[in-house]
């Protein structure tokens, strides 16, 4: 079993995952982006009971569609370290960054691409979804 520690920049904020992801998503859409200050952003998809979470969390809660999206993230220094999408009950994303490992799993899907940066490129066998 596979145990692995993501957490926020001061390290209030503390999630432990159990086994290997569900999946592991590369998402570009714009929220994503805004979320991470970054073109895309990485999720690694658990079910609900592989996550354990220490410490005080807040949360945004984000319309799409007529469903939403709840980020969780860090009341003091603001990282998002988790999120759930009520289009997948039962599942929580990681931000792969707030694990901080550089072996972590590889993205297997990438999602929004009609939205994704000219310049942001793929190396790897992965899904492409518009």
């Amino acid at each position: 079993m596979t145990t692995r520690i993501a957490h926020c920049a001061c390290r209030q904020l503390q999630v432990e995952t159990e086994d290997e992801p569900l999946i592991v998503s590369m998402c570009h859409c714009t929220e994503c982006q805004r979320r991470t200050g970054s073109p895309f952003g990485l999720g690694a998809w658990y079910p609900t009971g592989k996550v354990k979470v220490r410490g005080e969390t807040r949360n945004f809660v984000r319309p799409i569609e007529g469903r939403t999206v709840t980020n969780h993230f860090c009341p003091h220094c603001g990282g998002t370290v988790m999120w759930e999408a009520s289009k997948r009950e039962g599942l929580v994303a990681v931000a792969v960054g707030m694990f901080a490992d550089p072996e972590f799993p590889p993205p297997a899907r990438s999602i929004f691409e009609e939205m994704k940066h000219p310049w942001v490129e793929f190396r790897g066998k992965m899904d492409h979804l518009r």
